[in-house]
């Protein structure tokens, strides 16, 4: 017997291919009667030297650069999800707002938050996009989607990139 999806896990990095697989992401939930948790990871900041790491004021600076950061891209997650839901509801009709229960932005690397994400909050199934950018090995799946779906025990939903023919813009 396939488990039951209560709780679907849409990681972002705010591009339109994401955007696009949010189609997926509503449409899933839509069926399963389930709720949506949105992921954006944020990438720790790595430019400071050693010697203003040192820095009482530095780590200061820094916390507060970090927390700017994440309320920025909060804000920008709620703005784009407001548009990814228009969008959506025009295709394939409401409800789309009310199937977000949590936004998430964490500070961290992206494969690692989405998969402490999906186990925390107990998702049952996980769906992103991919760029299908890099050398050959990524070609047709991004690293971080090709990270998640090798390490993930949940099934991973992974959206490539739509045709030029799909008549769909998520910016």
């Amino acid at each position: 017997m396939i488990p039951e999806i209560r709780k679907i896990l849409y990681a972002t990095d705010l591009s339109k291919n994401s955007s696009y697989a949010f189609l997926y992401a509503v449409d899933m939930a839509k069926r399963h009667n389930s709720k949506i948790v949105i992921l954006h990871s944020v990438r720790p900041v790595h430019y400071l030297d050693s010697e203003e790491i040192m820095s009482y004021q530095a780590l200061e600076l820094l916390d507060k650069a970090k927390k700017v950061e994440q309320e920025t891209d909060f804000e920008e997650i709620r703005k784009n999800l407001q548009k990814f839901c228009e969008i959506t509801e025009k295709q394939i009709g409401p409800p789309c707002l009310e199937l977000v229960s949590k936004i998430l932005v964490p500070l961290g690397h992206p494969v690692e938050e989405i998969l402490n994400a999906a186990d925390k909050e107990d998702c049952d199934a996980i769906v992103l996009g991919t760029h299908g950018k890099g050398f050959l090995k990524h070609t047709f799946l991004g690293s971080v989607a090709e990270a998640v779906l090798a390490r993930s025990r949940k099934p991973v939903l992974v959206i490539p990139l739509p045709s030029e023919k799909t008549n769909f813009d998520g910016r």
